[in-house]
């Protein structure tokens, strides 16, 4: 089977961004962003979905804040998570998991159904995560699934620390894709929908 790759640039007034992708990869990552936790993130989402990922940003941050990059970068590599799975032959499709990370537990759900929409409850009450405002972790969990076309459901259900919450929820993200895109010798390379299409 060829591997399963995309390549995503993204430019616009406020951002230039590259995505490169490969699902059936070892959990290699370049990443930045320029935000420093951002950049972590993204790259625990690598690390433990064992997709390849390496993302280069670069935006107006210094100006308008980092809403545009984040929001940017999220939309450029769902595009490439939607351009890496084709017709989704073969996959597992859905995937879950559980994360705990000291005293935080995070849940997230995955359905490759080929339909955007996301549910994220980060339980995070603080104004800032390091350097990310706090609102962007959902916003970009969002923005991968409404351009990946995937459900995604992703809670924080317990936790008390703010780093420990967007970190978890992107460490449980990972694991959910990882069994998502797997494919299953069962499936016999067929599409694993009872419509014949999850586009």
């Amino acid at each position: 089977m060829e591997e399963r790759k995309a390549s995503i640039h993204r430019e616009t007034r406020e951002t230039k961004v590259a995505v490169e992708l490969c699902l059936d990869g070892t959990g290699q990552y370049q990443v930045n962003t320029g935000n420093g936790f951002f950049d972590h993130l993204l790259s625990q989402l690598s690390r433990h979905s064992l997709i390849d990922l390496t993302v280069q940003a670069a935006g107006d941050a210094d100006q308008t804040g980092w809403h545009h990059t984040v929001e940017d970068v999220s939309i450029a590599v769902g595009q490439a998570l939607h351009e890496a799975l084709g017709d989704g032959r073969g996959i597992v499709r859905m995937g879950h998991a559980l994360v705990p990370f000291d005293e935080t537990l995070a849940q997230v759900a995955v359905d490759l159904s080929g339909r955007g929409y996301a549910y994220v409850d980060t339980a995070i009450t603080s104004d800032m995560v390091e350097s990310m405002p706090s609102d962007l972790i959902r916003h970009s969990l969002e923005s991968m699934a409404v351009e990946g076309k995937f459900n995604l459901n992703a809670q924080v259900l317990s936790g008390q620390n703010s780093h420990h919450k967007a970190e978890a929820l992107f460490k449980a993200f990972a694991r959910a894709l990882k069994d998502a895109v797997a494919i299953d010798p069962r499936q016999g390379g067929q599409v694993p929908s009872t419509k014949g299409t999850i586009s």
